[in-house]
Order: structure tokens, then C-alpha cells, then sequence
């Protein structure tokens, strides 16, 4: 399978500062739901160390109040630490810095200290950092309108790509799919996306010709991005050639010779979702058994 299938990625060198994994296992439990509200982290008692945080995840600063509530329903004093085995509502918090749950899913977390809450939703909320597919609405004298599904539009500065320059500013048409990483995501205002990476690099961004491009949730996204990877995409590479572009928020890009098996990849990735991976193993054989 020759495959496009894009993802960040983190680097496994974890300097002293960055959290404790002891820590970390000691609250993330996989099947925990986390509702908006939940308290998921302290960090009045993580000294000196630092995190990053992801979509659905909130820091609060300060005062809030003067009493919290426990995972069980009892009113806990605020001398009491904050317990990071469960999820915790606020109620009140006395001068406490704390990450809270702006949406209800699953916590996650990727080494070195990235953490986010994953649910699966039609609708993308913007988060630095993320890669998506986009498609290009409009063009300004310093920017092009992009729709990433998001809230509102995001802005592509024309100088975002690998030495980039007045005199050399790519020509996107209305309708061109582009993938890209978002680096500006504040509340209010619209997204701004890059066609470099952190170093300033094209890498694998950029505008993406022919195939097919479909919409999923970003539970799908997330699923076909995965590591290891995924038994629907798996299987279908053992036998058929095809390249593939996964956006976080929600966007499928998929490209073949003959448009039969791109046709055939899309239908299994859309049906794939509400499946475990063992039934995402049958349908795909079932699947390559049609066109054999």
C-alpha cells in the first residue's frame, strides 16, 4: 500500500520537565466518559513541568469558588488535593490552576505531554497543531479563505509555504483541496493554517490532485490515524494500492489507478466507524472476495 496517510508525530526524547508518567497513568482510564465540567488535572501539584493541551481541555486560572465536587456526588473542602483517579465537576475552587473539560468524550494522551479529549462529532473545533484537509474558498491579496469545518473560515497567509515570497505566492483555485496545519486557533477569531511544518519545512502539506474526498467524524479521523494502525486500513492495504490523506477534522482523501477500488476503500472507511476491529477484518474480506 503505498500510503499518504498524515499524522503529527512527537518526539520520544522527554525532557525532566515534562510530565511525570507515573502521574499520567495514575488518572487516564480509557473507559472514563468526561463531561464539560470535569476537573481531569492540578497543576498547583505538578511544579515546574509542562503540558500541552488539545481540543476539549481548558485551563482555569485563579479563583472560581469554594467547594468541588467529588466523582461520588460529596461536597469535598477545597484544602483537599484534587484526585486525579476520576473525573471531578467544579463547583468552587479557591486559587487553584486547573484543566478542565470543555467537551464530553475520552481523555487522551500521546508522549511526551500532549493531552486532549476525544469524542466522535460532525462538527471540528480548531486546535493548534492539528493537520486537516481544507478546501479553498476565496482568494485575498494576503491570504486565502479556507474551510476546514470549522466555526467559521480559516486564513492561509500566502507566504505560510516553504520559502515563500512575494514574488513566487502559489495560485490555489476556488475548489482545490489543500492539507495543512493549523497554528492559530484563539476564541473569536478565525483559524490561521500553515503549509510548512515546525521547522518551516513543506513536508506533506500542500495541495492534494485527483482521488475522491469525502466527509467522516472526527472519531473516524482519529481512528484512521491511529497507531498501530487500524484493521480496516490494514487489510485493504495488503492487497490494494492506494494512497491516503486523513484529516482531524473530518475530511477522507483517497486516490487509486482505477476508480473502482477508490470507490471500494471509501465505502469500507465509511462503514468502518461503529465497528470493532474484528468486524472491520471480516467486511474487509469480504469485500476483496467481490473483486477477486
Amino acid at each position: 500500500m503505498k500510503s499518504q496517510t498524515k499524522t503529527s508525530t512527537s518526539s520520544t526524547n522527554s525532557p525532566s520537565s515534562f510530565v511525570d508518567q507515573s502521574v499520567v497513568s495514575s488518572y487516564i482510564d480509557s473507559s472514563v466518559l468526561y463531561v464539560p465540567g470535569d476537573v481531569v488535572l492540578d497543576l498547583s501539584s505538578m511544579a515546574n513541568q509542562t503540558i500541552k493541551l488539545g481540543g476539549g481541555l481548558h485551563q482555569f486560572f485563579g479563583y472560581i469558588g469554594g467547594h468541588r465536587m467529588g466523582a461520588g456526588g460529596k461536597v469535598q473542602g477545597v484544602e483537599s488535593p484534587i484526585t486525579l483517579s476520576s473525573p471531578i465537576s467544579i463547583s468552587f475552587l479557591y486559587n487553584c490552576d486547573a484543566i478542565s473539560v470543555t467537551k464530553a468524550g475520552k481523555l487522551r494522551f500521546v508522549k511526551p505531554n500532549k493531552y486532549w479529549v476525544e469524542s466522535s462529532q460532525k462538527r471540528y473545533v480548531p486546535c493548534v497543531g492539528d493537520n486537516v484537509l481544507g478546501i479553498v474558498v476565496d482568494s485575498k491579496a494576503d491570504n486565502f479563505l479556507v474551510d476546514i469545518k470549522g466555526p467559521a473560515l480559516a486564513f492561509l497567509p500566502v507566504l505560510s509555504f516553504e520559502g515563500g515570497t512575494r514574488r513566487n505566492i502559489p495560485k490555489f483555485e476556488v475548489g482545490t483541496l489543500i492539507y495543512v496545519r493549523v497554528v492559530k486557533a484563539n476564541t473569536g477569531v478565525n483559524p490561521e493554517l500553515s503549509c510548512t511544518d515546525a521547522t518551516g519545512k513543506v513536508a506533506e502539506y500542500g495541495p492534494l490532485k485527483d482521488g475522491f474526498t469525502f466527509e467522516s467524524s472526527t472519531g473516524l479521523a482519529r481512528m484512521l490515524l491511529s497507531s498501530p494502525t487500524c484493521p480496516v486500513l490494514e487489510g485493504l492495504g495488503k492487497k490494494l494500492s492506494f494512497e491516503i490523506a486523513v484529516g482531524l477534522n473530518g475530511r477522507v482523501w483517497v486516490n487509486a489507478e482505477a476508480p473502482s477500488t477508490v470507490i471500494l476503500i471509501s465505502n469500507a472507511i465509511m462503514n468502518s466507524e461503529s465497528l470493532s476491529g474484528v468486524q472491520q477484518k471480516i467486511m474487509v474480506e469480504k469485500l476483496l472476495q467481490r473483486v477477486q
